[in-house]
């Protein structure tokens, strides 16, 4: 796991309204080198604007290095793949699917990093995806979902992540013989104050990286713990440790979704609801528009901002990428946020709710928690959840 380096500049971005002006300034202001990794890249006037960007940066000479997903960015490459090539941007696609989606382990582990590196020197790292910022629910309100803007030392791992990704891609889809190694990165002057840390998760050394962060932040907690993840369905180890925070009298608040734009998923997690609520665990639903965040507050101290929700598909397949920020300042900055969107987008759960609801509402959410389970099973992780 990688340890805090201190020296940092650390922005909160929140929502695509001030990620998005900030990730095309720094594209139309890299000279050297901008490597861009997304699971979603739509055609739309967002993703539009961005392509745009990065095709200038090419043809200025800027080497411009996109890595989407191929499930998740299925659109981009039928779509605007075939434009960014022509402009000089070298584009790479990860497990690029020819046909139907099936669930088998290899085709679940998916790139769900949302990383962009200028330059060496300025990285953006958060959940958002390159997509319009409205939400799918018809309430035509942006999701709400969060970002980080780092400058100073910790660039440099971001940037050698990166670019190790991209090398280990291009070297699987070209089937070289032997894999190039990446360039040495300079380090970055200190840009601030803030001890930050980089953290991905991967299949290889970096397993549980992601997790055990949470797990020792949650351990460690005395006062106060606020999670919001957009798909919430935890392992039993997760899901111990916060009922053991909240028995010896931490507060733990839970911010979940309240519209979903996977039903599936979100009746699952609602199978959760009454062990935690019945632990002192708080439970808010959020609905003023699609939450997508994937951020927690711990003490008002240790804060994370990054892709990785905490559900099977982030903590045992995914490629993801978070950064851990130990700063009060950050901290208290990102749980304001948190707050604002508890008592103005949500609503709290409790326990005599929940057993009033129809038995129709109460039978769906069993059957979407055993159909989430079985397919956590079929996938070969049945013994962790």
């Amino acid at each position: 796991m990688s340890s805090f380096i201190p020296g940092n500049s650390v922005v909160l971005l929140e929502g695509g309204g001030r990620f998005f002006p900030a990730l095309v300034r720094a594209i139309e202001g890299a000279v050297e080198e901008i490597h861009l990794e997304s699971y979603i890249f739509e055609n739309d006037d967002t993703g539009r604007r961005v392509a745009n960007a990065l095709c200038d940066a090419a043809r200025r000479g800027v080497r411009v290095h996109v890595l989407v997903d191929g499930f998740g960015g299925r659109g981009f490459v039928a779509t605007l793949m075939s434009g960014l090539a022509s402009a000089g941007v070298r584009v790479l696609v990860y497990r690029r699917e020819l046909g139907s989606f099936v669930l088998r382990r290899h085709r679940l582990r998916r790139l769900h990093r949302k990383v962009c590196v200028v330059d060496a020197c300025l990285a953006f790292v958060g959940g958002i995806n390159i997509i319009d910022d409205l939400s799918p629910s018809g309430l035509r309100r942006p999701r709400h979902d969060y970002a980080v803007e780092v400058r100073g030392p910790l660039v440099s791992v971001i940037a050698a992540s990166s670019r190790r990704l991209w090398w280990l891609v291009s070297w699987a889809s070209l089937r070289r013989r032997r894999m190039p190694s990446p360039r040495s990165v300079q380090v970055p002057p200190a840009a601030g104050s803030v001890r930050a840390a980089f953290l991905i998760r991967d299949n290889l050394r970096h397993r549980r990286d992601i997790e055990d962060a949470y797990l020792d932040a949650i351990a460690s907690a005395r006062s106060e713990i606020v999670i919001a993840s957009a798909y919430f369905f935890p392992g039993r180890q997760f899901r111990q440790a916060l009922t053991d925070a909240a028995r010896r009298g931490v507060r733990v608040v839970l911010i979940l979704q309240g519209l979903s734009d996977h039903p599936l998923l979100a009746y699952a997690s609602r199978a959760l609801y009454p062990h935690f609520l019945s632990c002192g665990v708080r439970l808010f639903e959020y609905n003023r528009s699609i939450l997508h965040a994937k951020v927690a507050v711990v003490d008002t101290r240790w804060a994370t901002v990054g892709s990785s929700n905490i559900d099977p598909f982030s903590l045992l397949l995914a490629r993801e990428a978070n950064v851990v920020v130990d700063d009060e300042p950050f901290a208290s900055r990102l749980r304001a946020s948190l707050e604002i969107a508890m008592t103005q987008g949500a609503e709290e759960r409790h326990l005599e709710s929940l057993r009033r609801l129809p038995l129709i509402r109460r039978l769906a959410t069993w059957i979407a928690y055993q159909c989430v389970r079985a397919a956590i099973g079929i996938a070969g992780y049945g013994g962790r959840h």
